[in-house]
């Protein structure tokens, strides 16, 4: 999925800023499909504009610059839906958290433990986080991604309650237990 598809997706629902549209993508609902900058957003916004998927209006805003709101028209919409029977990209996955497991076997005991224990706790905030946008969303399909994404974290947090043993064990003793 790109830029232009996370935007239209966005706008199919209601209309947005693109403010709106980039902290959608990033920190709302929409942050689990694809990240979009606000280096991107804004071309994509005007493409999508220049290509009569997306119209705008200004609107002005008491002591504050005017806004330029987007609405999808109904081209976009065929598009968009459109866009939805191209073959899928693999999902994406990257971890700060797996490459310092990697390399668990270099560092100290204590520190292993510290960084399981914070992964935890990350885990369980966002779980709680999905738990919330479930009883904010009744359609099926969000209920469904939703319950899917807290599939995913609670089996991740499970996993690693279960063998953070094992990473543990592979660590370095710390200086203080080594020195006994």
């Amino acid at each position: 999925m790109n830029v232009r598809t996370i935007c239209l997706a966005i706008l199919y629902d209601a209309e947005a800023t693109g403010y709106e549209i980039r902290k959608l993508s990033t920190e709302g609902e929409y942050s689990y499909f694809v990240d979009a900058s606000f280096g991107a957003i804004y071309p994509a916004l005007a493409k999508l504009e220049t290509d009569k998927l997306v119209t705008s209006r200004v609107e002005q805003q008491d002591g504050k610059p005017a806004k330029k709101i987007y609405m999808i028209t109904p081209l976009g919409r065929r598009e968009f839906i459109n866009s939805l029977f191209e073959q899928l990209g693999e999902d994406e996955y990257r971890s700060e958290f797996l490459l310092f497991a990697r390399f668990a076997s270099e560092l100290p005991q204590s520190l292993v433990q510290v960084r399981l224990r914070e992964r935890v706790a990350s885990l369980d905030t966002a779980i709680a986080e999905m738990d919330r946008l479930a009883t904010n969303h009744t359609q099926p399909a969000d209920r469904w991604i939703i319950e899917y994404g807290r599939s995913c974290m609670a089996f991740a947090r499970d996993h690693i309650e279960a063998h953070m043993g094992e990473l543990i064990a592979l660590a370095r003793p710390d200086a203080a237990a080594a020195a006994e």
